[in-house]
């Protein structure tokens, strides 16, 4: 696994680090882990991003009705 080193993070940066480490109980390392983890992830489902970046959290709502799954069409290169 590999380790990284991020020198000259402003005060107000590293002392919200350390709050939202403390308000889900891990360590600091952890959740910078966390947050660059979720920071790189794919979503799993375009709607599932719509969601997350429109959603109710930011007062708006969507009608998102159930679709069915279906495989991504083969293109022959």
């Amino acid at each position: 696994m590999a380790s990284l080193s991020i020198l000259e993070i402003d005060d107000e940066v590293y002392e919200g680090l350390r709050r939202r480490a403390k308000q889900h109980g891990v360590s600091l390392e952890e959740e910078v882990r966390r947050i660059l983890r979720n920071a790189v992830a794919t979503p799993d489902r375009l709607g599932k991003l719509a969601l997350d970046c429109f959603g109710p959290v930011h007062g708006i709502e969507l009608d998102l009705s159930p679709r069915e799954l279906h495989e991504p069409p083969y293109l022959d290169p």
